[in-house]
């Protein structure tokens, strides 16, 4: 333990001068939140010191998972103000981590770690003067099998009550009101808190570029009368993905439509424009799987145990969709691409199919539309462009207009 003591004092003395430090300086808050303005990563492959600097003192509550090895930890909600890269790589047994808004009130953090640790301390201290409050957590390297009996002995409570409730940081499901007839639409913007989807070269977070058009299309939908508009997310909060499928399914969505940004990595090629996939368990093709198994690790960065899941959701995620709901998803798909022709760039090949966790209601009818490349520059023109968003908001709404009114009609029809 002494010599133990020894390694983190001078781990202490590295952080008063560390290069390490990525440090920015923070605008005055415009909330009550308490702000995080710097961190610093030290040690090596056996130990390692996280601390992250604090406006004031924050309760913690921290907890390890396995496949990949994380270290999640829950806080109040936190103003993170470190520079745009933070967590991008880290130090010794921590390779990266991520952070953000896990739902009102709360963010969380999540390390991904080398290999199995055991978090030796977590704790937060008191600003004193001139020193801020800090958030200091200390790993220890282990082995897995210490790794696994420590999760079951101690973890297993504390994830299930750390698990984020259904319909968590999302719009709530509207009030049932018998008289109002309209069709309810359900939007869900990919990604957000600490899962920013994909990156473009500037900069650019697929959680922001998503939301943005999101809520366009909600205006356009509103605006017309003729539907009820709700969406999974309306800020920055992360939504598990069982979650995005409980809200639809809670809710009575006629239609669910969720909505990303697709990308592709330096040396794999180019590509541009949109592509609406619906469900299927075999993939049209490579770039396809490739996509869905991206989603579909939405939870894993944000450190959900999917294991927890009550039985009916693991259900949803696992059952395949009812043949008329996947034959209504499909109808709309093809009305999808239909319209986006005159106003949209489309993808070669624009109606595929993948193994999506959030197209997985075996009740609504569902599409992932990918709105373009923001790894293309032309595409990421687009996505930027108001005008762009406002043209294909209006193309989409007469999409779903066409589709309703078959469906509507045929519905009609069959109780004659």
């Amino acid at each position: 333990m002494a010599v133990r003591a020894v390694g983190w004092a001078l781990l202490g003395v590295l952080f008063a001068g560390a290069a390490m430090a990525a440090e920015r300086q923070a605008a005055p808050a415009s909330d009550s939140f308490p702000l995080a303005t710097a961190y610093r990563i030290g040690g090596d492959e056996t130990q390692t010191r996280f601390v992250l600097d604090l406006s004031r003192k924050i309760d913690l509550h921290a907890f390890t998972l396995a496949d990949p090895y994380r270290v999640v930890v829950d806080i109040p909600e936190v103003t993170f103000a470190l520079p745009p890269k933070a967590g991008e790589t880290g130090r010794g047994l921590v390779k990266a981590f991520r952070f953000g808004l896990m739902m009102p009130g709360g963010s969380r953090l999540v390390f991904d770690m080398a290999r199995p640790v055991r978090i030796d301390k977590a704790y937060v201290v008191d600003a004193a003067t001139d020193v801020p409050a800090r958030l200091v957590l200390e790993f220890v390297a282990t082995d897995r099998e210490s790794f696994l009996r420590k999760i079951a002995a101690e973890n297993k409570t504390a994830r299930a009550e750390t698990q984020v409730p259904a319909t968590t940081g999302a719009t709530p499901p509207p009030q049932a009101d018998a008289a109002d007839k309209r069709p309810l639409v359900v939007l869900d913007p990919g990604h957000g808190g600490l899962d920013n989807g994909t990156k473009s070269p500037g900069g650019d977070l697929e959680k922001n570029i998503v939301l943005e058009f999101a809520q366009k299309l909600r205006e356009r939908l509103e605006k017309t009368g003729k539907y009820r508009v709700l969406m999974t997310r309306t800020d920055d909060t992360f939504i598990p993905l069982a979650d995005r499928v409980h809200i639809a399914r809670s809710a009575g969505a006629a239609l669910f439509i969720s909505i990303h940004a697709d990308w592709l990595a330096r040396g794999e090629g180019d590509a541009q424009g949109a592509t609406i996939y619906t469900l299927s368990d075999t993939a049209t093709d490579s770039e396809s799987a490739r996509l869905a198994e991206q989603e579909n690790r939405a939870d894993v960065i944000a450190g959900v145990d999917l294991k927890a899941e009550p039985d009916d959701v693991a259900g949803i995620l696992i059952d395949l969709a009812q043949r008329e709901t996947k034959t209504f998803s499909l109808q709309f798909a093809h009305k999808l691409v239909g319209a986006l022709k005159g106003t949209a760039r489309l993808h070669k090949t624009p109606l595929k199919s993948a193994s999506f966790r959030v197209l997985r209601d075996p009740d609504v009818p569902s599409v992932l539309i990918e709105l373009g490349y923001v790894s293309n520059k032309e595409d990421l023109q687009s996505l930027l462009s108001d005008t762009w968003r406002s043209r294909t908001a209006d193309s989409m709404t007469q999409a779903i207009d066409g589709y309703f009114a078959t469906h509507i009609a045929g519905a009609r029809a069959g109780t004659n």
